[in-house]
């Protein structure tokens, strides 16, 4: 087993604790999304860049061709929404678990950021496609989900808004309200990722409807906008780093009187921070799981680079020089326990659906993506000025991994969370610690022995 490409992926010791939970069918799926990335997704990362058009008119219209051609390669493989568990979504889903669906994400992750694009696996579009799975009434998923699932269609998930702190999701300002049979709203948004998409055909728009709730989690409502609604206004993509994301993008956006229709209401009134919730669970995992499979490609490019005789300096390898071989280690290390966090999450989502799994979400949330950064980090400063440029996707790489400990809530709130859940033990703790003493105060009165401490 130890030529084999799963092994050689993830390591005999990862897939020795999780093999006995793979079915035939996700073994199968692995090997073969391992194969279908190694022998026609990266191969293609070239000609990826070189196929989206540099001039603004045009970058932003694109549908770039080879990922249409992969595409179409990975639907007739089978290699198809496999984020979409038949577990828990019986009528839409594929029979693979959370934690085998883990593994095949990381593998994602090392093969660029349009990798999951052409498995149907990407965000925003895979949260948006269990929200309509789960949530949606039968007229939305005909509508609006099927095409998604067909990968006809993209989508956007507009939550975070400019001028308030959006990681409390209680803080939006845009507006829901009914107006006889139309509902009308509101608002301005930004870093809507997916929007600037031309395929972008739906925006799953998060906003007040009712203020006044003494709850404050049940004063939000979800609402499908059409992409070119009246009134939908994308003002400009957000740069991160530099980098626009073209086609996607993270768009600025502004919904100016906007109208639907009632029925385009998501599951109910008030439901918004309930859909949220389930939304993200699941989808912080799948970042977590691309994050894994960053880390280790970037861990192979700094391996290759300081092994290059082409690379010497002062007549040594780099590797021979200073702590580069420490920070190898530190890398291998790292990328291992990240891992296992983020197995460990899936499994538990798999046992007991995402809200059973709360805190190891949250611990991976917070983990993962930091240890991915400082392993590009630990690649960029081996590659040196190249490190930073456009000639390596050491850049980028961490440019996107950088804005996860932002996206689906920043580091410091899960942290906050798991800090309070941790907390809450401390009763328990000092009844535990009381009783170990009265035991230990028994004993001694029993042997006649005074404590000298």
């Amino acid at each position: 087993m130890a030529d084999h490409p799963i092994v050689e992926y993830i390591g005999q010791a990862a897939w020795t604790m999780v093999e006995d939970k793979f079915t035939p069918y996700g073994k199968e799926t692995l090997a073969k999304v391992i194969q279908f990335v190694n022998d026609e997704v990266l191969p293609a990362s070239t000609l990826v860049h070189a196929q989206l058009p540099t001039d603004t008119a045009t970058r932003w219209k694109t549908v770039i061709p080879i990922i249409a051609e992969l595409k179409a390669k990975a639907r007739a493989k089978g290699l198809w929404n496999l984020f979409l568990s038949k577990a828990h979504y019986p009528k839409h889903g594929v029979p693979l678990s959370n934690i085998e669906y883990a593994l095949i994400a990381e593998v994602l992750g090392r093969g660029g950021h349009y990798a999951s694009e052409v498995l149907n696996c990407s965000a925003p579009d895979t949260g948006n496609m269990e929200v309509l799975a789960r949530y949606g009434s039968p007229e939305q998923q005909e509508k609006w989900l099927q095409p998604l699932l067909n990968g006809e269609t993209r989508s956007a998930f507009a939550m975070t808004e400019r001028f308030v702190a959006s990681s409390d999701a209680t803080n939006i300002r845009t507006t829901i309200r009914q107006e006889g049979n139309e509902i009308v709203i509101n608002g301005h948004k930004w870093y809507i990722s997916g929007a600037g998409d031309p395929r972008c055909a739906l925006h799953l728009v998060l906003g007040k409807s009712d203020p006044n709730n003494s709850d404050k989690y049940r004063q939000q409502s979800i609402v499908i906008v059409p992409a070119n609604a009246p009134g939908v206004k994308v003002i400009r993509p957000m740069q991160v780093f530099g980098y626009d994301d073209a086609p996607e993008g993270h768009c600025e956006i502004i919904y100016e009187n906007v109208r639907v229709p009632v029925g385009n209401l998501v599951l109910g009134w008030g439901r918004g921070f309930e859909i949220i919730q389930g939304r993200l669970g699941p989808g912080r995992i799948h970042h977590c799981m691309r994050c894994v499979g960053a880390a280790s490609s970037a861990l192979d490019l700094m391996i290759q680079r300081v092994t290059d005789p082409g690379k010497k300096t002062f007549g040594k390898f780099l590797y021979e020089h200073g702590t580069v071989v420490a920070e190898i280690a530190k890398s291998r290390a790292e990328i291992d326990a990240a891992r296992l966090l983020v197995l460990s999450a899936a499994l538990q989502i798999d046992r007991h659906k995402a809200k059973g799994a709360l805190k190891e979400i949250g611990i991976a949330k917070f983990v993962v993506p930091s240890m991915a950064c400082k392993v590009v980090d630990r690649a960029i400063q081996a590659y040196g000025a190249e490190g930073v440029s456009q000639d390596t996707k050491l850049a980028a790489m961490y440019s996107g991994l950088r804005t996860l400990r932002l996206a689906d809530g920043p580091d410091e709130v899960h942290i906050q969370q798991i800090g309070q859940r941790e907390l809450k033990r401390a009763p328990a703790l000092a009844k535990r610690t009381a009783e170990v003493k009265r035991k230990e105060k028994a004993l001694l009165e029993t042997h006649g022995v005074k404590s000298k401490l």
